[in-house]
């Protein structure tokens, strides 16, 4: 699914490295598990997953396809194609329902659009993933920026899972939930991506969660190797 060769990332072309990476691979329905301290590069390494940010050195490839070998425009039509993303932020759509909201990658995407047919199209493939992330069916023909902040994450996650993407990146997802509602959270996400046959690859500081995933990676930890090598 995810292939890394050793990388460098730099903000400024010169400066001091981001990140340095060695060899990393992960396999198809995967689950991993990212944690590190603040500004230690997570969220960079997910940008460079999603094909968002290029290496200085090294590859980066998603199913076989190096993103560097990709135009812009040829970007984001694979990443529309083959990623879904939960935002820190959830980047929801205010002024757009619910159900609208979610529906938003077969807008984009022509693959994932088709591969709701099965459900009975996106509208009712949107109504299932939130059915399956315990959202009230009443709130769904609501404006995304009436509900709380745990029912706006639930709406970012079914968005990210429709169409069943082959690589879900999921950016502290958590962060914004209390203690009770984090594992709730986890257990539908978590499930729920491997109803879909997803990767999952969530950073989160929440390392009691870590245990739950089939792999673990430090950011730290990894840096060190890839400087060692």
């Amino acid at each position: 699914m995810i292939d890394i060769e050793p990388l460098r990332f730099a903000w400024t072309r010169g400066g001091p490295d981001t990140l340095v990476l060695g060899h990393l691979h992960v396999d198809p329905g995967e689950t991993v598990f990212l944690h590190g301290p603040n500004g230690c590069g997570k969220s960079t390494l997910l940008s460079l997953l999603a094909g968002v940010l290029s290496p200085s050195q090294g590859r980066v490839a998603l199913l076989g396809q190096d993103w560097a070998a990709l135009n812009a425009g040829q970007r984001d039509a694979f990443r529309a194609d083959h990623v879904g993303v939960i935002f820190q932020q959830f980047n929801l759509l205010p002024y757009l329902s619910v159900l609208d909201n979610v529906s938003l990658p077969c807008r984009f995407s022509k693959l994932r659009r088709d591969r709701c047919h099965a459900a009975g199209g996106p509208e009712a493939a949107a109504q299932s993933w939130l059915q399956r992330m315990a959202l009230p069916e009443a709130l769904w023909s609501r404006r995304a920026d009436a509900l709380s902040v745990g029912q706006q994450q639930r709406v970012a996650a079914a968005r990210a899972l429709m169409g069943q993407p082959e690589l879900i990146l999921a950016d502290e997802p958590t962060s914004a939930l209390d203690a009770a509602l984090r594992q709730d959270f986890m257990d539908l996400l978590l499930q729920a991506a491997r109803d879909a046959g997803s990767t999952l690859v969530c950073v989160s500081h929440d390392e009691q969660q870590a245990v739950r995933f089939d792999v673990q990676w430090s950011l730290p930890a990894l840096q060190q190797a890839g400087v060692s090598a």
